[in-house]
């Protein structure tokens, strides 16, 4: 039996009319948000060749991009599932200032696997990047901003969990283990697998063998970076990481904020500090809302090696999160063709009044729109507004 045409593919969906204007509502928000932080606007392209949008992002990127073949030049072509790396071409070579680049974006991303249950393969993306500044500064600026974002949307009871991927470079420098090896203990770690990293460091050096075992168990508040450096062995690139860190908790004052020292998600894109914030979800359970960190290799690939940090989120999963917004207040005028009637709509619309028109027989059918007005004729014939 053939499927219905109009049946979509799994986990892609129609987005309707009130979790629509919710998610544009939200979506002027972030962006005016960003803006008011100094970040400059940028549209990047859903579809760009292969090879220039995959370029250094590794093989989970390359898993996630659907391709297709380009018929005018025969290339392949991909659509973008992050856009962060489309953000660092801009600035490499078509903005290619000298100084600090702050560029936010807001667009829709195409995957071709689901990460969890129920999520969208076509999640409505917003960031925000600082390019070409190295300092903490940078870093916590994003921080903020995310703050700023997600408190601008409604959300409340938020909870910053921070990261370092200095700290596990910084175990493993003595030992140079391959590539291979390496990713396997990156994996082990991101899920806090004691038996297989056991298996993965049974003949590596004793002192690394152990603070790797150790790394688990260094999550929790601020206490944990004093732990790290009694536990850790001593080295100026885990000191540097573990001051960052210990930096950014102080001056991000009262916001709550957890530390996991073997927390390696994306590690092969981030370069340093990495976070997600965290909110209760309408089922009460803490939800990531928000990611982000530093990652200083991003462009040099394009040929521009800049310090670059940000973030991003995703909209679709933002606004089943909060509240929804109250229908917008409107004016219900009658349908009609006479001068005076029109003339009054449009001058009601030109003062930035919605006016919803009832199509003959259709009087009660308005859903997405608060009337609390109606737009009636006196008797000397001119129309006016009435409270309903």
């Amino acid at each position: 039996m053939p499927m219905s045409a109009w049946v979509l593919p799994d986990h892609i969906a129609d987005v309707l009319p009130s979790e629509a204007r919710h998610i544009e509502e939200l979506r002027r928000s972030l962006l005016d948000t960003a803006r008011g932080y100094g970040y400059e606007l940028v549209m990047p392209p859903l579809v760009e060749h292969l090879d220039s949008l995959l370029t250094g992002t590794g093989e989970a990127l390359d898993l996630l991009t659907f391709k297709l073949v380009d018929q005018l030049s025969g290339r392949t072509l991909g659509l973008r599932a992050d856009s962060t790396p489309q953000v660092a071409r801009i600035d490499a070579h078509l903005l290619n200032r000298r100084g600090v680049a702050r560029l936010s974006y807001c667009g829709s991303v195409v995957h071709t696997r689901i990460d969890r249950p129920l999520a969208s393969r076509e999640p409505l993306q917003f960031g925000a990047e600082i390019y070409g500044h190295a300092g903490l500064e940078a870093d916590l600026e994003v921080l903020e901003l995310t703050q700023a974002c997600l408190c601008a949307a409604g959300v409340h009871g938020t909870q910053i969990d921070l990261a370092d991927v200095r700290v596990i470079d910084a175990v493993l420098a003595p030992a140079a283990l391959d590539t291979a090896r390496t990713q396997r203990i990156h994996a082990a770690l991101a899920i806090k697998d004691a038996a297989t990293l056991g298996e993965l460091s049974s003949d590596l050096p004793a002192r690394v063998r152990q603070d790797l075992l150790a790394l688990p168990r260094l999550f929790g508040g601020i206490d944990v970076l004093k732990e790290a450096r009694a536990q850790l062995q001593s080295s100026r690139l885990l000191h540097t990481a573990l001051d960052s860190l210990g930096w950014l908790v102080a001056q991000l004052g009262p916001v709550p904020v957890s530390i996991d020292l073997a927390d390696l998600r994306g590690y092969a894109y981030y370069t340093g500090m990495r976070f997600a914030v965290f909110a209760p979800g309408r089922g009460g359970e803490p939800e990531e809302l928000a990611r982000g960190g530093r990652y200083d290799e991003v462009g040099a690939v394009f040929g521009r090696k800049r310090p670059a940090v940000g973030f991003s989120l995703d909209l679709k999963e933002l606004v089943g999160t909060v509240k929804p917004p109250p229908l917008r207040a409107a004016v219900r005028a009658p349908w009609g063709v006479d001068a005076p009637l029109r003339g009054a709509i449009a001058s009601l619309r030109a003062q930035g009044h919605t006016v919803v028109c009832a199509l003959p027989g259709h009087e009660q059918e308005i859903d997405e729109f608060c009337c609390d007005r109606v737009l009636v004729q006196e008797p000397s014939g001119a129309w006016t507004v009435k409270p309903l």
